[in-house]
């Protein structure tokens, strides 16, 4: 492909994330990384050198570029969303990494923005880039496993040394458990079943030193008929885990790994043949590299390149970002059933005192 028909592309954010998220990019060859952009000069100037491009340390320039068609924001949580905001009036398509925003309330001005402006913002959610779970999709899809009944997900890891110190876990930049990987489970949730209806939560912080930020969470989301998605997103698992388990009437399909150290991706397809039959299992494994945010970045040029809306589009995302906020008010407000003690029971059944 000829350089006048590439995609310029300006990087904002050149941690670790955004360091991975450039380096798929630059393998492409529909597009080409112009500037990289970091408030740490050394982090941009090192990841500019790998790529061979420009740096520099002031984002909102670098947004603007007459030579960029888009923008990556990588940023910690925080500034997710003024960056966005900015790209997208200065006219760029976005790739915005998740959670897109701290609140539904600062990611709804970008929607409005990338509407308004007819561009692309997508948000990434890698997840369903993964192998193992774009062929559950598939599977879903072509009807094979009937209607969902239940889903279920557990993702967590065990963090290190100093995880309590990191931007993640800082209230201020919106951190917890729920906003780093908990989202990633919300938006598969949702890929799968649609909005839900109702929310049940409980929030913990068991043992980083984060409060208000969450170290865990617990949620149970429903549908409006009545289909329920259970999750526990957990940054004291100890040993890194990923699984997501996908029931229908007619089977199942259950994921097990991310690739690294989550372990390998792994797919069961499982069909009962007849209700109380021993189900008919076929397995998909997948040891290659993690090649998800190169297919992520595929789709977005394409959309780019068509006009289509993405999957985990701004809108679509803003939706997600409404949910976290649910299970952050079922958390705070729940009004659950009390679990009544001995004396409650015996005073309850008319036993004498």
């Amino acid at each position: 492909m000829s350089s006048e028909n590439r995609i310029r592309v300006a990087v904002v954010g050149a941690g670790n994330f955004g360091t991975k998220r450039a380096m798929a990019i630059a393998k492409n060859p529909a597009s080409e990384i112009r500037v990289v952009a970091d408030q740490v000069l050394e982090s941009a100037q090192s990841l500019a050198g790998n790529i061979g491009c420009e740096s520099s340390t002031v984002w909102k320039e670098t947004v603007a570029r007459k030579d960029v068609d888009a923008v990556v924001v990588s940023t910690s949580t925080q500034f997710l969303s003024e960056v966005t905001h900015a790209a997208l009036v200065a006219g760029k398509h976005v790739l915005c990494e998740k959670p897109f925003a701290r609140t539904a309330d600062e990611a709804q001005i970008s929607v409005e923005e990338a509407a308004k402006g007819g561009l692309i913002l997508k948000i990434g959610y890698n997840h369903r880039y993964h192998p193992a779970i774009a062929k559950a999709h598939e599977l879903f899809k072509q009807g094979l496993i009937g209607d969902i009944q239940f889903l279920r997900c557990l993702y967590g890891h065990g963090g290190r040394q100093g995880y309590e110190r990191e931007w993640r876990a800082d209230p201020k930049s919106g951190g917890g458990q729920l906003l780093d990987q908990g989202v990633h489970v919300l938006d598969l949730f949702r890929w799968f079943l649609g909005d839900f209806h109702e929310v049940k939560a409980f929030n913990a912080t068991s043992y980083w030193p984060i409060a208000p930020a969450e170290d865990n969470v617990f949620a149970l989301l429903r549908t409006k008929n009545g289909r329920v998605a259970s999750m526990h997103a957990s940054w004291t698992n100890w040993k890194n885990t990923f699984s997501f388990d996908i029931f229908g009437e007619k089977g199942f399909l259950s994921i097990t790994g991310l690739g690294g150290y989550y372990g390998p991706e792994r797919l069961c397809f499982g069909l009962r043949p007849n209700l109380g039959a021993k189900p008919e299992e076929q397995w998909f494994e997948y040891e290659g590299p993690d090649e998800s945010l190169g297919r992520e970045w595929e789709d977005f040029l394409d959309c780019i390149s068509t006009g289509r809306q993405p999957a985990s589009s701004g809108e679509d995302s803003l939706r997600t970002l409404q949910l976290v906020q649910a299970i952050y008010q079922a958390s705070n407000d729940a009004q659950g059933a009390m679990v009544p003690s001995m004396s409650d029971r015996s005073l309850s059944s008319g036993a004498s005192v």
